[in-house]
């Protein structure tokens, strides 16, 4: 037990980090790729109800969406400035093919999915990657979903229309 800070001069030497010689610096361990026998990154995305299974892997910029190019699938140009998202903020556009299953939700929902998967997997592909996929927020679940509807209402706080006679 001489690590007990007995006097206020140790304390100093304490908080200034000069203080124990024998004292362990621990530092956060280097995270480590995460990839399968294939060379691939898995990761799942959530949005509202929307549920993407996301495998990335080297490539062209190749981007297949429960078996259809990401242009057929996703029609609207914002859905797909969206899944583009996570590979031009970490600057690797081009660089991946993406292989996605989704299911549930809507088409929004699901791009929202698809991203968040991305994001995960590039993380998990290439750990440097992952500060600037933090600092963009693409990293955290969005976690907002529809209200339930709730009894004795029209929808979940809409009331019925109230009728005076």
């Amino acid at each position: 037990m001489s690590d007990q800070i007995n006097s206020l001069e140790d304390l100093q030497a304490a908080v200034s980090g000069d203080a124990a010689e024998g004292a362990v610096v621990s530092e956060a361990p280097a995270r480590e790729p995460v990839r399968d026998e294939l060379g691939r990154s898995y990761a799942t995305g959530k949005r509202k109800d929307a549920v993407a299974r996301v495998w990335i892997r080297p490539g062209s910029g190749k981007v297949t969406v429960n078996g259809k190019e990401m242009e057929k699938y996703f029609a609207r140009p914002v859905l797909q400035m969206v899944l583009r998202q996570p590979f031009d903020v970490a600057g690797v556009a081009g660089e991946f093919d993406v292989i996605a299953t989704v299911k549930g939700g809507g088409l929004s929902g699901q791009a929202g999915a698809v991203k968040h998967g991305i994001s995960k997997a590039l993380q998990l592909y290439e750990p440097s990657l992952r500060p600037a996929l933090k600092a963009a927020g693409f990293l955290t679940r969005d976690s907002r979903v529809v209200e339930r509807k709730k009894y004795g209402k029209r929808k979940a706080r809409r009331s019925f229309q109230f009728s005076k006679r």
